[in-house]
């Protein structure tokens, strides 16, 4: 723990593990971890600390167990660290995890919002490197065109890449590199799915990066110099909160996606506009207040995987950490391998719905189980197999939407100032619940096997 930075929100001891027994095996409800006043232990901490950072960082190939699973994740550096995001944030999770897995190579175009606040706060920036100093390239443009800007860094090192392989082509076409040919065609041919993959490749592209140092006197080979990094993959993602990707940002949202390129999409969905104001908007479920809305908002939230499904070649994943942490790791590496636009939308509590922040994670599970939030996996590459590419990775609901809406303020204020009309939306917003699960459940039971013609 950084005996300095933390913020005292107390999410980590509720959320981890009570020890059930003691070393005698005895009943204990002893926490893995408390809160205690930092004062008496910050000097002797720091030096913890200190220590702890001059452990050395793990490679995803020494790994004990897969980058993939929850514990594996978590032993790979955060490249996102200190934000400065309210204490118990639900969004800077995913944000962590997202730089865990693919910051190294990742390229982040930020939509104004929370996320652009705490994330480009400078001179300071939560956004570091790792040990060979690789890290997040991040960049802010506006709140409504941040789907075209990314597009925009998407097609640009689109550029450089084809312009990378075409010089090395040319490089072994001419016969100055044919001795090295093995090399140049590894690098052409690699596979670049995993992290393994992509440490591997890197370390291919450096060979080739000293013989072309090496080579001085000739030009394509000096222009590749410059551009030989991009032989290893990037990963481009498109960041921003509920505000921007359900409403002033979703026409250039929805363009991009509509199109064939490898860009990634996260929303971190609040449900509230949180960094402005918290007003109504096509993310704010039905029977929140907000400003607009202060008899409660009147019609049902807009069901954003659902109009990003219909396309047919979207990879797109509805998650919620606090529910369910191997499925969300499970989608962002689905979605960053898919060839093709894809999108993930996290639930992320927030302070502005009213809660005990400590607590965040539970709310989580119970808008899960309530069926509010259900999670789900949309990947096209499934119908090549035969398979539905529609995966329902949560139950069918299991507790009243009252039971996991009422711990809110949003929903709790209308229920204190007018009881009837919290009743009626309370009514509707249940039926709808169970109407939409029931429809993706449909839409998951339908057999693609039929449609390549194989027999069952």
């Amino acid at each position: 723990v950084a005996p300095e930075d933390c913020t005292g929100c107390g999410a980590c001891v509720n959320t981890c593990p009570v020890f059930k027994k003691d070393g005698n095996n005895k009943p204990t409800d002893k926490k893995a971890i408390n809160m205690i006043p930092q004062i008496g232990v910050r000097e002797q901490e720091k030096k913890n600390f200190d220590f702890f950072l001059s452990l050395p960082d793990m490679k995803a190939e020494d790994l004990p167990v897969g980058i993939g699973t929850v514990k594996g994740s978590q032993l790979m550096r955060p490249l996102f660290e200190f934000s400065g995001a309210c204490p118990g944030c639900g969004e800077t999770p995913y944000i962590k995890l997202l730089t865990q897995l693919f910051g190294d190579r990742a390229l982040i175009t930020n939509a104004t919002g929370c996320s652009s606040i705490y994330g480009g706060n400078l001179p300071a920036t939560p956004y570091c490197q790792r040990y060979d100093g690789r890290g997040p390239a991040w960049s802010n443009s506006l709140f409504e065109d941040n789907a075209e800007f990314g597009f925009g860094i998407r097609l640009g090192v689109d550029q450089i890449s084809e312009k990378a392989r075409f010089l090395l082509e040319q490089l072994v076409k001419l016969g100055e590199y044919k001795e090295r040919s093995q090399l140049v065609e590894e690098i052409l041919n690699a596979v670049q799915k995993s992290q393994v993959d992509i440490d591997k490749q890197r370390i291919k592209v450096s060979k080739l990066k000293e013989i072309l140092a090496g080579d001085k006197n000739n030009q394509p080979a000096k222009e590749l110099l410059e551009l030989a990094d991009y032989l290893v993959k990037k990963s481009v993602w498109i960041l921003g909160g509920d505000g921007w990707a359900y409403d002033i940002g979703y026409g250039g949202l929805d363009h991009v996606l509509a199109l064939d390129k490898n860009i990634n999409v996260l929303v971190l969905d609040t449900e509230v506009y949180s960094n402005t104001g918290g007003q109504m908007s096509k993310a704010t479920p039905m029977g929140a207040i907000a400003k607009f809305a202060a008899a409660g908002k009147p019609t049902f939230k807009k069901d954003l995987a659902l109009l990003a499904i219909t396309y047919g070649s979207i990879y797109v994943a509805r998650i919620a950490l606090g529910a369910n942490p191997a499925q969300a790791i499970k989608a962002f590496l689905e979605a960053e391998s898919y060839d093709g636009p894809s999108m993930i939308i996290a639930y992320s509590h927030c302070i502005a719905h009213g809660i005990n922040m400590t607590k965040g994670l539970d709310e989580q599970k119970k808008a899960v189980q309530s069926g509010s939030w259900p999670l789900i996996r949309f990947n096209p590459d499934l119908k090549e197999e035969g398979k539905n590419p529609l995966q329902i990775d949560s139950k069918e609901p299991s507790i009243p939407l009252e039971d996991y809406i009422y711990n809110e303020n949003r929903f709790r204020a209308l229920k204190a100032t007018n009881p009837q009309r919290a009743k009626e939306l309370l009514d509707l917003a249940q039926k709808e619940v169970k109407s939409r699960f029931k429809r993706y459940q449909h839409m998951a039971d339908v057999d693609y096997s039929l449609e390549r013609g194989d027999s069952k």
